[in-house]
Parts: structure tokens; sequence; C-alpha cells
């Protein structure tokens, strides 16, 4: 029994992880906004009629007129007239052509020669063999870790769309709500991937450091700049979707805590299992020969961090910055620009928040793994 008391605790926290996100998904949502008499199904075009498209300069404009065969359901292998509407938005238009997989509105009162809606090209095919790529290479990678990192990104995607947009849209505080889901994220992701042990503990405090931090920071920023949450994507959308109470600010905020805390998370763990590994093998070192080699690990860490999230946050706004360049703009102007400016508030407070994980983990770290805590230590 003593040999497998080990093996079930570490087959506890990824068995509810598992549990966890299956409630999650299975929990009953707060009823939809808008209200469905359709669902969405796959099709393949039979034919396609562009003479109703029209060009203008660079955009085309109009309508694709397809035939479309039901590949799915009570109508599969029927055979569909179905329009595509094309409204000169690049980013938005698709274009099929004879052959294409597609997903249709299929109305529950649909008749015989009824008029379908094309909505878009079948993704999930691919979505899900990259996905399943992924999971693969992972756990052959990282064996047993890499089956707890895939429940533990099975359950964060969970929480997400599950509960934060859920009570988001209810207009409870998105940015609270952003912040205790990212807490329990943390934890569980912490715990999942480093074990119940004293680096997960150091790495989930230093983590939650900079989640709480950041959480003041993206309110005091985005009040001092002026962020009006207007520019994340698709805002205007959502507004006229029925949502017009929103708290855009908020939701902002809520965006900004979630997008900054795996690099916070990432950074904790660093520095924690570097500790760790010093206090492995030299089990006599103290608190300050500890902290001080978390603060080395954390330097050295840090500025790929904070670039890493420069990087990220400028390539997602990459053609932004081709125009400003393109048209001449100054550095001060195009700073001052709404859009680039809620992208200065995200880098600095995920920089912020990371600089001050990293000597936060450091202390942690060497209190649980210095000399005077050693006990138990060869069991983590």
């Amino acid at each position: 029994m003593s040999s497998l008391s080990p093996r079930l605790r570490a087959l506890a926290l990824p068995l509810l992880t598992i549990l966890a996100t299956a409630v999650a998904i299975f929990t009953p949502s707060p009823a939809e906004h808008a209200q469905h008499t359709s669902r969405s199904v796959m099709a393949r075009v039979i034919t396609v009629d562009d003479s109703s498209l029209e060009t203008h300069g660079l955009m085309k404009y109009g309508s694709q007129v397809i035939e479309v065969e039901i590949l799915e359901g009570a109508h599969k292998g029927e055979r569909f007239p179905a329009t595509n509407v094309v409204r000169a938005q690049m980013e938005l238009d698709k274009f099929f052509e004879s052959g294409d997989t597609i997903t249709v509105t299929l109305p529950d009162d649909v008749t015989s020669g009824a008029m379908l809606v094309a909505r878009d090209h079948w993704r999930i095919g691919w979505i899900a063999a990259g996905f399943g790529a992924f999971a693969l290479l992972l756990m052959l990678f990282g064996g047993w870790v890499g089956v707890r990192a895939l429940a533990s990104f099975a359950f964060s995607c969970a929480v997400i769309w599950r509960f934060v947009v859920p009570l988001a849209l209810r207009g409870m505080n998105a940015s609270l709500v952003a912040f205790f889901a990212t807490a329990i994220l943390t934890a569980a992701i912490m715990f999942l991937v480093g074990g119940t042990t004293r680096k997960a503990l150091a790495a989930f405090c230093g983590a939650m450091l900079g989640v709480v931090a950041a959480l003041f920071l993206a309110h005091f920023f985005g009040e001092v700049l002026k962020i009006n949450g207007a520019t994340l994507p698709f805002v205007q959308t959502l507004v006229y979707s029925g949502f017009a109470d929103l708290d855009l600010a908020d939701v902002f905020i809520a965006a900004t805590i979630l997008s900054g805390s795996g690099a916070m998370m990432d950074l904790a763990m660093d520095i924690s299992a570097g500790v760790r590994e010093v206090a492995r093998h030299n089990p006599s070192l103290g608190f300050s020969a500890l902290f001080l080699s978390g603060l080395r690990i954390g330097k050295a860490t840090v500025g790929t961090m904070t670039t890493t999230l420069l990087l990220a946050y400028s390539g997602g706004y990459l053609t932004l910055l081709m125009v400003f360049y393109a048209q001449g703009t100054s550095p001060a102007d195009f700073l001052s620009s709404p859009i680039v400016a809620a992208e200065v508030v995200k880098t600095l407070v995920g920089s912020l928040a990371i600089v001050l994980v990293a000597p936060f983990t450091a202390i942690v770290s060497a209190h649980l793994f210095s000399a005077r805590n050693a006990v138990a230590r060869t069991k983590q």
C-alpha cells in the first residue's frame, strides 16, 4: 500500500482536473441572448455562380450563389441553393470554389429548394488534426508531465469559455472575473505540472503576485492613458448584439490580465525549478544563498520574457505599424493612437508584473528550499 500511495496522490489532481473540466463543459450556461432557430451543418460546394460579384478597385462585393450538398444530419445527401454575401471586408469575406467543404446555416423548418446561407470554410478537421499532433508530441516528450499539461490546457479552455465569457456578458465585473479565473487556472496549472510540491507552491505564490500586480497596474494605466476598451476586436459587433451596457474599459483590463498571466507562470516556474535544483545539489545552502541564486535566474529570464510580450503584442498589429511607417507617422504620434496605446498598456502591465514576479518567487523559493526547511525535499 505504501508503494501505491504516491501513485494515487499523483493521479488524484489530474483526475480532479479532468472531472472539473467535464463539470465546466456540461454545466448549464446562462440563457443566450439570441434565440436560434437554425443550426450550422457541413456541406460540399457543387457549383459556384460569381456573376453577381462586382469588383471596384481592389475590393469585391455582392454575392456568390452556390449549390451545396448537405453532408450530415437528417438532410444528408440533399442539395440546396445557398448564398455567400461579400461585403468588401477583406478580414471577413470568403470565397468558395467547387469541391470546398463549408458550413451552411440550416433552418429547423427548412423546405426543399430553400435558400441557405453559407457561413465559412469547414476548418474543424484540420484544427483537430493539429491539436491531436500537438497532444501526441507533448505526451511523447513530456510523458506523465505532458498528460498533466494537456489536462491543464483543457481545463483552461473550459474555464474561459464556460465561466469568464458568460459571466462577463451578464454584466459582472469582468476584471474581477478574470482575476479569480486566472487565480484558479494558475493553481491548477502549477500543481498539475509541478505536482503537489514545494516547487509548485513557490511558483504559484510568485505568479499570483504578478496577477495581483497586473490587476492594479491595468486599472492605473487604463485610467491615466484613457483606454476605453473600444480597440478590442469586434467590440462594435458585441455592443450592437445587445450588450451596450458592458463596461468595455473593464473588459480590456480583463483581457490584459489573461494575456499576460501565461508569461508570469512561466517565469515563476523557471525560478522555482532553478532554486530547487540548486538546493538539491547543495542541501546545506541557506536562505540568502538560494535567494541570490533565484535572483540571478530571474535576471536571465526577465529580459527575454518582457521582449516576448513586446513581440507577441506588436506581431498582432504588424500591419498597423506598416501603415504608420508608410504614411511617415512619427513614433510620438502613433504611440498616441488609441490602438497602439492599448497595446502599450498590455506590454507595460505584463512587463512590470513579470519584474515583480522574479524577486517574490525567489524569496518564497529560498524560504521553502533553504537548509532550515529541508525536510522531505528529496520527495519533491
